[in-house]
């Protein structure tokens, strides 16, 4: 008995639309994971990009548990001395609420070019509009 192996011309992509609005942040993020991973499906391969593309809307109204939004704290650093900046997740959800998200599903995520290659495939929106109707997403309720 042969183990299967799909070719990268084999894997048809799929597109999903995840409405998070009143969703709570981890679990939604690991079922979003999973999707882009393509460990929902039965030709999973670890070293193959066999996921599908994820749209998320209403990103601005997603739920987090506890005291989160004012004691999470995202940091980035300019690259310079003294360049490290810090800011509360209430602050990131005025600012740029898509990256909430963004950053919850990337440490899901495998540390490597193709975990970058995943990433690429999750669309991020802050309201119920999106640009991706031509692709007729799937809605999929996780």
């Amino acid at each position: 008995m042969k183990t299967y192996i799909p070719k990268k011309e084999e894997i048809a992509k799929k597109w999903y639309l995840v409405d998070a609005k009143g969703k709570i942040l981890g679990r939604l993020a690991t079922r979003i994971a999973r999707i882009l991973s393509g460990k929902d499906k039965p030709i999973y391969t670890p070293h193959l990009d066999t996921g599908d593309f994820v749209v998320v809307i209403n990103a601005r109204e997603i739920k987090v548990t506890g005291k989160k939004e004012e004691e999470k704290i995202y940091y980035r650093h300019s690259g310079y001395p003294g360049g490290l900046k810090k800011e509360t997740l209430r602050r990131l959800r005025e600012r740029k609420p898509e990256e909430i998200i963004r950053r919850a599903v990337k440490g899901m995520l495998p540390k490597n070019k193709l975990g970058r290659k995943m990433l690429k495939k999750l669309k991020i929106y802050p309201d119920a509009n999106h640009p991706h109707q031509a692709q007729n997403p799937e809605p999929i309720n996780l």
